[in-house]
C-alpha cells in the first residue's frame, strides 16, 4: 500500500479503512468488536498519516488563499464605495455649483432687467423733460417773436398814421 497513498487521498483511504471494519468479521459474545488485519489497517492508518501533514498543509494553504481572496475583495469593495461616494459627492458639488450659478443667473437677469427698466424711465423722463423745455422755449420765442411783430405792426401803423397822405 506504500505506493498506493501516492495516488489515493485521505477521503480514500479513511473509505477502505472503513470498509475494512464493516466489512470484518464480528467476535463471538462481543458485538462492538471486530477482526481486522492489523498489518493493512496499520498500512493504511500510516499512509493517512503521511499524507495527513500535505493535506494540512494544502487545506491551510486554501484557507490563506481564500483568507487573502476575501481580503482583496474587501478592499476592492471598499475602494469601490469610496468611489462611489466620492463620485456622488462629485456630483452633489457640481449639481449645487449648477445651482448657484442658475440662481446668480437669474439674479443678474433680474438685476440687468430692472436696470433696463430704470434707464428706460429716466431717459423717457429726461426726453420729456427736454421736450418740454423745448416746447417752452418754442414757445417763450414764438411769444417774442409775435409781439415783435405786433411792435413792429404796432410801429409800422403809427408810422403809417403820422404821415401825410400824398394825393
Amino acid at each position: 500500500m506504500d505506493n498506493m497513498d501516492n495516488n489515493n487521498d485521505i477521503i480514500e483511504l479513511l473509505d477502505i479503512l472503513y470498509g475494512m471494519v464493516t466489512e470484518a468479521w464480528g467476535v463471538p459474545l462481543g458485538n462492538d468488536k471486530c477482526i481486522i488485519e492489523r498489518e493493512k489497517a496499520i498500512e493504511i492508518i500510516n499512509d493517512i498519516k503521511a499524507n495527513l501533514p500535505s493535506a494540512l498543509a494544502e487545506a491551510k494553504r486554501l484557507v490563506a488563499a481564500r483568507d487573502e481572496f476575501i481580503g482583496n475583495a474587501k478592499r476592492e469593495a471598499e475602494a469601490l464605495r469610496k468611489s462611489a461616494e466620492e463620485k456622488a459627492r462629485t456630483m452633489v458639488e457640481e449639481q449645487e455649483v449648477v445651482r448657484v450659478a442658475r440662481a446668480r443667473s437669474a439674479e443678474m437677469i433680474a438685476s440687468a432687467e430692472a436696470k433696463s427698466n430704470e434707464l428706460r424711465r429716466v431717459a423717457s423722463e429726461y426726453v420729456d423733460d427736454i421736450m418740454r423745455q423745448a416746447e417752452e422755449s418754442v414757445s417763450s420765442a414764438l411769444s417774442t417773436i409775435q409781439a415783435s411783430h405786433n411792435a413792429f405792426r404796432a410801429a409800422d401803423m403809427a408810422a403809417k398814421a403820422d404821415q401825410p397822405t400824398k394825393k
